[in-house]
C-alpha cells in the first residue's frame, strides 16, 4: 500500500470519527466543578490614558481570585492566577470565572506603531495561559523576544488575547464553527476597541489551530493588516475571497503537524456542519504561504524557529522579507 492510500484512509477514517463525535458524542466534562471566583473589575472604557488604570484593577481581580481559588482547594488554578497577578504585567481585561478569560499586553500599546494579537486555539484557559511558547502567555513572550532581536527600536506591542472561551480538543464544540462565531464577535470589538487606545498602529492577528477558524469568521470589514494562520484545520471558507478582507493573510503548516491528517472538507449532517473547508496553505485558497520548516502542532512560536522569524517579520510589517515556503 503507498503512503499516499495510507494517509487517504487515514484521513477518512478522522472525517468518520468527526462526525459521529459531533452527531452522537457525549457532553465531555458537563459536570466538572467551578472554581469560584469574583466578577469582573469595573474597568474605565479603554483609552491610552486609563490603560494603567486597567492594568492596576485587573491585578486586583486577578489576586482576589487567587484568594478564592485558595479557599476553594484549586492549587492549580491558585498558582495560575498568582503568576498573572505578578508585579509588572499587564490585563486589558480579566474575568476569573468558569474556564475564564484574560487579555494581556507586553510593550507599550499607546505608543506602538503595531500591535500584533495572538488568538489561541482549543484547550487555552487560566489553567494553561502561562508556560512555553506553546501556551499563549509563553508564545507573546516568545513573540515579543524574537521581535526585539530582529528590530531593537521597533515600537511593537504583542497581545495575547484569551477573549473568548476555546473549545476543548476532546469536544464536539471542537468539529464546529460554533465557539469561533462566538469569537469572532468578541474579537471584532476588541479590534475595534483598541482604536481607542491607539488609532495609528497597524495591526496584525496571529491565529493558532482553531483560533484561525475565530479569525475567519472575524475577518470581514476588520481595520488589520495582516492575518496570519498557522496550524489551522481550515477557516470554515474555501477560499480567501469568503472573508471579504483588505489584509494580508498568510499560512503556514509544518512538516511535523499532526493537523495534516484532519480532512480539510466541510460537511453538514442533521443539521450539524462539521470540519472547517479548505486548507488555507493549499494554492487554491489564495493565502500567503510562509515557511515553518519542521515545526508541530504547538511549536510554531518556539524560539529561533523558522516560524517565529517570520512571524515576526509579519508583526513588524515588513512583508518582503517574510521566507516562503
Amino acid at each position: 500500500m503507498s503512503v499516499r492510500t495510507r494517509v487517504t484512509r487515514l484521513r477518512r477514517s478522522v472525517l468518520a470519527a468527526m462526525i459521529t463525535a459531533a452527531l452522537c458524542g457525549p457532553v465531555w466534562a458537563a459536570a466538572e466543578p467551578r472554581t469560584p471566583a469574583p466578577a469582573p473589575a469595573a474597568l474605565p472604557a479603554l483609552s491610552a490614558e486609563s490603560l494603567d488604570a486597567r492594568y492596576t484593577a485587573n491585578r486586583g481581580n486577578i489576586a482576589e481570585a487567587a484568594e478564592m481559588a485558595k479557599a476553594a482547594g484549586d492549587v492549580p488554578r491558585e498558582r495560575a492566577l498568582r503568576a498573572l497577578a505578578a508585579p509588572g504585567r499587564h490585563f486589558l481585561s480579566f474575568d476569573g470565572r468558569g474556564e475564564g478569560r484574560a487579555v494581556e499586553v507586553l510593550g507599550d500599546l499607546a505608543a506602538a506603531d503595531r500591535i500584533s494579537i495572538l488568538v489561541p486555539g482549543s484547550d487555552t484557559t487560566l489553567d494553561t495561559f502561562d508556560g512555553p511558547s506553546s501556551r499563549i502567555g509563553g508564545a507573546a513572550r516568545s513573540l515579543q523576544e524574537q521581535i526585539h532581536r530582529q528590530a531593537p527600536e521597533a515600537k511593537v506591542a504583542v497581545v495575547a488575547w484569551l477573549g473568548y472561551t476555546p473549545p476543548k480538543t476532546i469536544s464536539t464544540d471542537v468539529l464546529t464553527t460554533t465557539r469561533a462565531e462566538d469569537g469572532a464577535r468578541e474579537l471584532r470589538g476588541f479590534v475595534s476597541a483598541l482604536e481607542q487606545a491607539n488609532d495609528a498602529a497597524g495591526v496584525s492577528l496571529m491565529c493558532h489551530s482553531y483560533g484561525s477558524v475565530v479569525c475567519g469568521r472575524a475577518a470581514s470589514g476588520l481595520e488589520v493588516a495582516d492575518i496570519a494562520v498557522y496550524g489551522s484545520p481550515g477557516t470554515g471558507a474555501d477560499s480567501l475571497a469568503q472573508w471579504g478582507t483588505a489584509a494580508r493573510v498568510w499560512a503556514a503548516r509544518g512538516e511535523q503537524d499532526w493537523i495534516s491528517y484532519v480532512p480539510n472538507v466541510s460537511a453538514t449532517f442533521l443539521g450539524t456542519t462539521v470540519g472547517f473547508g479548505a486548507d488555507p496553505t493549499s494554492a487554491a485558497f489564495g493565502a500567503r504561504v510562509f515557511a515553518s520548516g519542521a515545526a508541530g502542532h504547538s511549536d510554531y512560536l518556539a524560539p529561533h524557529s523558522v516560524s517565529l522569524k517570520n512571524l515576526a517579520r509579519i508583526a513588524l510589517g515588513t512583508a518582503q522579507e517574510v521566507s516562503g515556503d
